[in-house]
């Protein structure tokens, strides 16, 4: 698969809050819900194809990376998403071998329409047939349709379209009935090919993201508001328990610096991408404990609602590597991830790297271990 068409949810994290815009099916509350507490917690993992030669795609990374999930993470849940059907499949595989929950989410994007339905239908075949074989499945038909599918908001790529959004050059109710129109299809074609809880991962933003949710067996919102307070996440998270359905946080989370929080879906954009090398803008204060303190605090509301699921975005993000000595190019900063990626070769794009946990990775870990 080309480069281009693959996509870094890393830098497009919720791009509507830049405008100011605010089996069988599972019944309307889980059985979790009813006592307290969630019934699935986990991590996305996005099985993209790389954006340099070192950070290309590696099974073996994978299976070692699903090892940990699981075993020190302690996480029941893995949230694969991303492009590239046999990189979606492999890694769903790997899950389901271990034990784990599998949510499985194709996010394909800047490519025509049909293929991205026909990525949609083969991944869920492979759902389906996973689900028949005794695994634990949920199929989400994508991420915010809006963002990743040409046609919807004006522009070619993924960065045309958050430049228009940004810009205001938007139709906003030709986009809602084309997005409405599409969400449609995706939900039709999701449930042709899988017969287990269908999904899909919307904006926050119902306003911006109207969804019929009666298309789908679970509710799923990528959740990144900031609150001082923990009712405020309660009443703003409620009004998605009217539908009868079990909710799924599909993303949640924020990157290691004083501030990001309170950025919520765009804390992702600190980068300078007009400069080579890319660097970080401004003077921010590198916080790992702000980072997991946010994501604790997420928890805990989330348990408290029993929700049915959340999952932290995300595992790692191999193109934001971590450059301690160097803060102005230290991309990490930038990124969602629980993981900080340590290349061999900070200058060379095809140096081999590594990641070490964040404090983010071991907070989640103790929650997650006494819930196991």
């Amino acid at each position: 698969m080309e480069k281009t068409k693959g996509i870094n949810r890393a830098r497009f994290l919720s791009a509507g809050a830049a405008l100011g815009l605010a089996a069988a099916v599972l019944p309307a509350r889980s059985a979790a819900a009813a006592k307290g507490g969630l019934t699935r917690r986990g991590v996305v993992y996005t099985v993209g194809a790389g954006a340099t030669p070192g950070t290309a795609w590696s099974a073996a990374r994978m299976r070692e990376d699903v090892r940990v999930i699981r075993d020190e993470l302690h996480a029941d849940t893995l949230d694969v998403t991303g492009d590239g059907v046999e990189r979606l499949t492999a890694t769903a595989v790997e899950a389901a071998e271990r034990g784990l929950h599998v949510w499985l989410q194709p996010t394909l994007g800047d490519v025509p329409e049909r293929e991205i339905l026909d990525s949609i239908a083969e991944t869920g075949r492979f759902a389906e047939r996973l689900r028949r074989q005794g695994a634990s499945v949920d199929f989400s038909v994508g991420c915010e349709f809006w963002l990743f599918v040409p046609g919807i908001v004006p522009g070619e790529t993924v960065l045309e379209r958050v430049e228009n959004l940004l810009k205001g050059n938007v139709d906003w109710e030709q986009m809602r009935r084309r997005l409405t129109r599409f969400t449609a299809k995706a939900a039709a074609v999701g449930r042709s090919v899988f017969h287990g809880r269908l999904s899909y991962a919307a904006a926050q933003d119902e306003e911006f993201e109207p969804v019929d949710w009666n298309l789908f067996d679970v509710v799923g919102i990528d959740y990144y508001s900031y609150h001082r307070e923990p009712a405020e996440y309660v009443r703003e998270l409620r009004r998605y328990l009217r539908w009868g359905k079990p909710l799924a946080i599909t993303e949640f989370g924020t990157c290691a610096y004083v501030g990001a929080p309170e950025a919520g879906g765009m804390a992702w954009d600190v980068v300078d991408h007009s400069k080579e090398p890319e660097e970080i803008k401004g003077d921010l204060v590198r916080s790992e404990r702000v980072q997991a303190a946010c994501l604790v605090d997420l928890l805990e509301v989330f348990e408290t609602m029993g929700l049915y699921a959340a999952m932290a975005f995300e595992f790692v993000t191999p193109d934001a590597p971590h450059r301690p000595d160097d803060r102005r190019h230290d991309l990490d900063l930038a990124s969602y991830g629980i993981t900080r990626v340590i290349k061999d070769r900070p200058d060379d794009p095809a140096s081999d790297w590594h990641w070490e946990p964040k404090e983010a990775f071991h907070a989640l870990a103790r929650r997650y271990a006494r819930c196991r």
